[in-house]
């Protein structure tokens, strides 16, 4: 096990790990931050908190669920402080996603369609979806990420969270419910 390769001093074990989570965490950061420079500055953090924690990481969960919890955890605090700076703050799915690349947001939503106009509805449906996303709290938005985008399980939700089975089934239904109103009578 690359933990206990670790624990006993092969610092080569670490590198594995990173190579091996490295992906993965930077998708569900980047998914929950909507922004690739923070994902990719929350994922070195996370690395770089599970390296000094990993000596006393005792394996009651998996090694991949602590890392995805330390992960969270991180997204969590630079999506608040993002919050708290930037309240007031619209991102367009027309405008270029940066200043140096004229790619829009609306251009980078997948779409495996058929026709042009399947194309349009299916861009107005990700879109009205993306919308309402934005619209959710922090806990439900998370939550749908982790469950919906991320497809973990209830109980790998629960270990990451910090919080019981029965509080994630509800605040997953409490988040679609959410999300049902954002999106209003034309899809319920």
């Amino acid at each position: 096990m690359l933990v206990d390769r670790f624990k006993q001093g092969d610092e080569a074990a670490f590198n594995e790990m990173v190579s091996r989570y490295w992906d993965r965490i930077y998708t569900m950061v980047n998914q929950l931050l909507r922004n690739s420079q923070d994902a990719e500055e929350v994922t070195q953090d996370a690395f770089i908190r599970a390296h000094r924690g990993l000596v006393n990481f005792r394996g009651e969960a998996a090694f991949s669920t602590w890392l995805y919890q330390i992960a969270t955890n991180l997204a969590r605090n630079r999506y608040w402080y993002w919050w708290r700076r930037k309240r007031d703050h619209t991102i367009s799915f027309d405008q270029p996603v940066s200043h140096d690349n004229d790619t829009t947001l609306q251009e980078l939503i997948p779409a495996d369609v058929e026709t042009p106009e399947d194309a349009t509805v299916t861009q107005e449906l990700v879109t009205h979806i993306a919308a309402g996303m934005e619209k959710l709290g922090a806990k439900h938005r998370e939550i749908l990420v982790l469950r919906n985008i991320k497809n973990l399980s209830y109980e790998e939700i629960a270990q990451i969270l910090g919080i019981s089975v029965g509080t994630v089934k509800s605040r997953i239904a409490r988040a679609r419910e959410s999300l049902r109103a954002q999106l209003g009578e034309d899809f319920q």
